[in-house]
């Protein structure tokens, strides 16, 4: 294992964090959860779908974050019809066994269809460029009324793994109350297709570059977990969108433990 990096987290964090570190009792079972960064070029470089989640939230309320959420058991449907590497493919890649990374893969194609409107479905060899048809079904999927697999079959689509790439496997802080086990998926934009962070879940969303978000939150425009800030760091070394899609990734699971101590939460990231 290599040897833990460690940071003192001194941006402006959410005021449970501080008071959540060093908690006693036995930690939270963390659900199994997928997070997808949709990246884009723009006109000064390498764009990234942000959105500032509703204060309210129970989980990172009032932070900025990626598109994603929890895995729905119904995520796990060996039916649904499927395009890209085998969900072998992603178990290989991510440390799970094949039910899981199917799981995973399709609720990351679900939760970014809900929060953001980016829909990485079509056909077999092509991808969907008006996906305004199908508004009515995301709305659906937001609610929990029809699942992934059931939304596909309906409206004749395939899920585009091939779209998505690994990127990353974080764990939520054994101190905090609600825990995520979550992998991190990359994808670039598809071309006709906009992401409008139309959701409940988010108060403002848009396109921004990296190192802005990065500046932003050290100076205190916005509020960024440890994850966050760190993929938009890794993020920022990028030329173009199809350099972040080419990148060769070590998926490795990183387990932060935070720790109270001098007015400052200190995060100590564990790579396992």
């Amino acid at each position: 294992m290599e040897q833990p990096t460690e940071f003192v987290f001194d941006i402006p964090v959410g005021a449970g964090v501080a008071t959540r570190a060093n908690a006693d009792g036995p930690p939270a079972v963390p659900k199994d959860a997928a997070t997808v960064i949709l990246v884009r070029d723009g006109a000064d470089g390498v764009e990234i779908f942000l959105q500032h989640r509703v204060k309210g939230m129970p989980f990172a309320g009032g932070m900025t974050v990626f598109p994603g959420g929890g895995v729905d058991q119904r995520d796990a449907d060996a039916s649904i019809a499927w395009a890209g590497p085998e969900p072998s493919w992603w178990a290989s890649r991510f440390g799970c066994d094949e039910a899981l990374a199917r799981a995973l893969t399709c609720a990351a194609v679900r939760e970014t269809f809900e929060e953001s409107g980016v829909l990485l479905a079509g056909s077999a060899d092509a991808v969907l460029t008006d996906v305004a048809p199908y508004a009515a079904a995301r709305q659906a999927l937001e609610t929990r009324e029809v699942s992934l697999a059931g939304f596909l079959a309906d409206a004749g689509l395939t899920l585009r793994a091939d779209l998505l790439r690994p990127w990353a496997h974080w764990i939520t802080p054994e101190a905090e109350p609600r825990r995520y086990d979550t992998r991190f998926y990359v994808a670039k934009l598809p071309e006709g297709q906009d992401a409008d962070g139309a959701t409940s879940e988010a108060s403002s969303s848009g396109w921004q570059r990296p190192e802005d978000a990065i500046a932003d939150a050290r100076e205190g425009r916005r509020m960024l977990m440890p994850p966050t800030w760190l993929t938009l760091s890794e993020l920022a070394e990028f030329a173009t969108a199809d350099d972040v899609l080419a990148a060769q990734r070590e998926i490795v699971r990183i387990a932060p433990t935070l720790i109270r101590e001098n007015g400052h939460v200190r995060v100590v990231l564990e790579q396992r």
